[in-house]
Formats: C-alpha cells, structure tokens, sequence
C-alpha cells in the first residue's frame, strides 16, 4: 500500500476517535505532573504562567470560533462517524489555511501542554499532534477531493494545509454568526475551563500535597457550567440558536 493511502487509512480511523486526544492529553499531564513544583518556587509567578497557558488555549478556541461563525450549513461540524461537506469553505480562515479547526484545536492543546512548564512534554505534544493529524487531514483531503474535484485542487495548490499564509485572505463569504458559535463550541468552551480547572488542582496536590481551590477558578468553573447547561437546553429544546443556512 502506497504511504499516501496509508496515510489517507489511517486517518480514516483516527477521525473518529479525534475527539479523545484532549482527554488522552490530559490524562499524560496529570502523570508527568507527579514531581510538579511552582514554577521558580515562586506561587505568584505560578499563576501567571497558568493565565497564560489558559490565555493560549483561549486563543485556539477563539480561532475555532471565528471559523464556526462564518461556516454554512454542512460544514465545519463536530461529526465523528464519517466525513461530511455540503460545499467547499475557501473564504475566510480557509482562504489562509486548509485546516483552521485543526489549528484552533493544536492551540487550544499546546496551552494544555505548557501547564506542567516541561519543555518536553510539550515538544512531545507538538510531534504527537502533527504525527496524528497529519493522518487526519490525508483522509479528509481526500474526501473533499473526490467530492469537489478541479475546485478543491485550485484551492489546495495555492493554500497551505496548517501554516496559515495571511497573504491569501479572502472576506467571508457569510457574515459571522455568533449563535452558530454558541451552537457548535459551547462543549469545547467547558471542556477547556474544567480541564485547566482539574489541572490547578492537580498543581497544588503535588506542589502542597493538598488540593485547594481557588475562588478565581470556582468562579470561572461555575460560569462555564451555567453556560453549558444553558445552550445545551436552548440547542435541544429550541430553535433560539438555529441560523438559516447555518
């Protein structure tokens, strides 16, 4: 079997289970943070490396975002079970990258693996990550190019599929939606705030060999539940949040 189509295989799989890496990620930072010591002995100087790997995945969450609002209908989903695409995004982000969620999700996770302050772990993450999702976007190239034929070859000659080019920027061609945003990445949202959450307490456990909870996070945890539980509802029970054409 050719690489390529063992690439294109192999990522066929791992798209289904794409969704676990965060938790296998967080699992893997929970172990190595074992021997965790404050960062320079020093607690202040701590928690503002925590802020600033929150502030990092924050970042790659907001890249989700912005991409989500301008999406159509059929496109830019969570889908798990198979590939899907209604039509070809190539305006917006996907004017500069072919793969902005994958961006948006290797940012939200570099924040993740920077919390430990290890610079291995991270290296591992950053390898890891491409090793993965290299595999990923073979398979869903491939789909998009056996659907979109001629347009999806145009669009993917001259756009780069992870380094976003700025050069290339093309208006959406839908304006942004912040209920689509709402709809598709309020699980994310959660996930990012309970998962720094687990690991502030995961911190002082090895730091102090006590888990204390600082009001700041109780506060910004108890925020994102409400959140969650609150479009969670309106999502199931409503139309509040659906969008024509989105």
């Amino acid at each position: 079997m050719a690489l390529r189509e063992e690439f294109e295989r192999e990522g066929s799989w791992l798209f289904r289970w794409r969704s676990y890496l965060p938790l296998v990620l967080l699992v893997l930072v929970i172990v190595v943070m074992g021997d965790f010591r404050y960062l320079g002995n020093d607690t202040g100087l701590d928690i503002l490396w925590e802020a600033i790997c929150f502030l990092v995945s924050s970042i790659g969450l907001a890249v989700r975002g912005y991409a989500v609002g301008h999406a159509p209908a059929g496109t830019s989903g969570r889908n798990t079970q198979s590939q899907a695409a209604d039509v070809l995004n190539t305006t917006g982000l996907y004017s500069i990258v072919r793969h902005p969620l994958y961006v948006g999700n290797f940012i939200m996770m570099l924040g993740i693996s920077m919390f430990p302050h290890l610079w291995w772990f991270t290296l591992i993450y950053v390898l890891s990550f491409w090793l993965y999702y290299e595999r990923i976007m073979s398979a869903e190239e491939r789909y998009l190019r056996e659907k979109f034929g001629d347009q999806f070859e145009a669009w993917a000659e001259k756009t780069p599929p992870f380094i976003p080019n700025p050069k290339m920027w093309k208006p959406p061609d839908l304006p942004f939606s912040m209920r689509n945003v709402l709809r598709r990445e309020y699980n994310g949202f959660f996930a990012m705030v309970l998962t720094f959450f687990i690991l502030e307490a995961r911190s002082d456990l090895a730091a102090e060999g006590r888990v204390q909870f600082e009001l700041g996070w109780v506060v910004l945890l108890g925020f994102s539940f409400l959140i969650w539980i609150v479009l969670r509802t309106l999502k199931r029970q409503t139309r509040i949040l659906n969008v024509e054409g989105r």
